[in-house]
């Protein structure tokens, strides 16, 4: 694991990396759930995309949801670099953060429940860090692929940040928006604690339930 312990603020796209036109993932399965992990994903599925520090803890803390779960990837959003490798993003350039996109079935699990997973399972207050993890890439993001998800997402913001403020946090830094492109990460990143049980996981929330 890079870590970075600057951090710095947003750059910008004259200042980015250039990148690479071909993507860094080859074609491969999910190694806990066996599914293609690039898509075409099943009719009436959908996607959903969350940062919330390092993708290796947020990335199992999703696919442990169980039925409903198709796959999950850990990949970078919201940058300028195309097909970004995990160097460039750790450098701050990019403007990527480490996300995880989660593939599912709404009608066996519903998009709220991939919301409180998201709200407890971090501290959305910190800016560009999640602990000990320092830097733009680790910032708080919900992306969405539908207007109801963005709804949702942002009404769950309003009513976490209440009952956060009321236990002493300060306002919510995350930010959500439509879905920007999705890089995939490199293959040695997909479902990594599932590879490696005992590797880094610096996942902490605030104690606080997202009642939904």
């Amino acid at each position: 694991m890079i870590f970075s312990r600057h951090v710095g603020a947003m750059p910008d796209a004259a200042t980015a990396p250039k990148g690479r036109g071909e993507p860094i993932l080859p074609p491969t399965e999910h190694f806990v759930l066996s599914r293609p992990l690039l898509p075409p994903y099943p009719a009436g599925f959908e996607v959903a995309e969350f940062g919330l520090g390092c993708f290796w803890g947020a990335e199992r803390l999703f696919w442990n949801l169980g039925p409903g779960i198709w796959i999950t990837a850990a990949g970078y959003a919201g940058g300028y670099t195309p097909n970004p490798t995990y160097e460039e993003v750790c450098s701050g350039r990019t403007g990527h953060a480490e996300v995880v996109r989660v593939v599912f079935d709404p009608a066996i699990l519903p998009y709220a429940t991939l919301l409180k997973t998201f709200w407890e399972a971090h501290d959305p207050t910190q800016g560009y860090r999640q602990g000990n993890d320092v830097g733009t890439q680790y910032r708080s993001a919900i992306s969405t692929t539908t207007d109801a998800q963005l709804a949702a997402a942002k009404a769950s913001r309003d009513r976490y940040a209440a009952a956060i403020a009321a236990r002493g946090f300060p306002a919510i830094t995350t930010e959500i928006g439509p879905a920007p492109q999705f890089y995939f990460a490199e293959a040695y990143h997909q479902q990594y604690l599932a590879k490696v049980p005992h590797g880094y996981c610096g996942l902490k929330g605030t104690g606080v339930a997202c009642a939904l």
